[in-house]
Parts: C-alpha cells; structure tokens; sequence
C-alpha cells in the first residue's frame, strides 16, 4: 500500500516542480520597448512589443513592431533553450534562432540565415524583474552591420 502512495507524492512533486520552474522563468510576460533607453544603429522602432509564454517544455516569442517609416510587423518564434536552431517567421535578416540559458536571467541566442551565422542576440532580465536588455550584433540583409540594444520594461 505505501509504493502507490509513494509513487502518487513523488508524480506530484515532480509537476510541482516542473510548475515552480516555468512559472520563475524570468522571460515570461510582456515586454514593451523603452525607446528613450534603448540605442539603435539606424532609426529607432516607433514600437515594438515582446510577448513571451512558456510552451511545453520551451517557449513562444511573438513580437509586434512598428519600424521609424510606420511599417508594422510581426514576428512569431517557438524553441527551447537548448541551443538548437528554431524557425522564425517574417525577418528578413535571419531565418533560424537558437538560444541557450547561460544564467538564471541570461540567454544567448545565434541568429541564421541559410544556415550560416549572422549575427547574435544576449538576453538579460534584471534581478527584479521589471527590465529586459537586449544586445544585438548582426550583419542585416543588406550587409550592413548592426550593434543595438534595446531595454524593455515588463508590462
């Protein structure tokens, strides 16, 4: 009678767990784009909104862009942080993202195109939370070369 028992409290505490640790996933929310903080090579987005949810196992990244001409895009990427590359929707600079957990509040992501590397991506949330700091290095599609980086604050 007690090995089901056991079985039953050791289930649940492994989903507990599995609970506790997506729902301290640092990275999870919405991020809105501090234009006034963040530094752009060339004109800076009017807007730009990350929403970011944890999805079985990894993650979905969605963002909604307006660029300094008035263009609005979207973006759509599901992975996890295992370091393999993952598809990412209506980007023209890279077409695959692959990231890794490097701390508690830090991923690194390489960004592709055609598979062949162009660029890279550093995440980092700031220890209370409420700030999201991206650093940018990548050569667009026009080969120009880019260094931005954008604060968002959590919504």
């Amino acid at each position: 009678m007690r090995k089901p028992i056991l079985v039953v409290m050791a289930v649940i505490l492994v989903l507990t767990l599995a609970t506790i640790a997506v729902a301290a996933d640092p990275f999870v929310g919405t991020w809105k784009l501090n234009v006034a903080k963040s530094k752009s090579t060339g004109p800076a987005p009017k807007s730009e909104i990350f929403t970011i949810t944890a999805q079985g196992g990894g993650f979905k990244w969605a963002s909604e862009s307006v660029a300094a001409d008035g263009k609005a895009t979207n973006a759509v990427w599901s992975g996890k942080y295992d370091g393999k590359d993952y598809s990412l929707t209506e980007n023209a600079d890279f077409d695959t993202v692959a990231s890794k957990r490097v701390g508690a509040n830090t991923l690194d992501a390489v960004l592709k195109k055609g598979g062949k590397v162009v660029g890279s991506i550093r995440w980092v949330v700031s220890k209370d939370g409420k700030t999201l700091t991206l650093t940018e290095k990548l050569k667009n599609a026009q080969g120009q070369e880019i260094n931005d980086v954008g604060v968002l604050d959590k919504q």
